[in-house]
């Protein structure tokens, strides 16, 4: 007898393309306009566009889903790309309060959110490069 077993992407567990792009758009609006965000927000342009994008990209990838982003930009290397900025701990979790608040509008599979929670959250940990 052979033990068959199904996994299911983060990408498929949480809705596919459109909760990625919700996700994203939700994310970028609350950094906007969120006070508690403006430490995060002062570190990107003024027009969100371009970054909206990528990061679509990154996520849906980074997700289980089509790869979008390694084509077009190669290895994430993001601590290599956010060396530029300063990210500690109030970073950190400006950045998470966005996103969890981002997730809670988007993701209707609570156990999902929170198993995309907790990915993230190491995600957000490991980016820090400063105490």
């Amino acid at each position: 007898m052979t033990d068959t077993t199904t996994v299911i992407s983060m990408f498929e567990r949480i809705g596919g393309r459109a909760t990625i792009d919700a996700l994203v758009d939700r994310f970028y609006d609350r950094m906007d306009s969120l006070p508690e965000a403006k430490i995060i927000r002062a570190m990107h342009a003024d027009d969100l566009g371009l970054i909206r994008d990528v990061l679509k990209r990154y996520l849906t990838e980074w997700t289980g889903g089509p790869r979008l982003y390694t084509p077009e930009k190669g290895h994430p290397r993001l601590r290599q790309r956010h060396f530029g900025f300063s990210i500690g701990d109030a970073e950190r979790d400006a950045w998470m309060l966005c996103m969890r608040g981002a997730m809670e509008q988007t993701i209707t599979d609570a156990i999902a959110r929170q198993d995309l929670d907790k990915a993230l959250s190491s995600l957000a940990d490991w980016m820090r490069n400063r105490p």
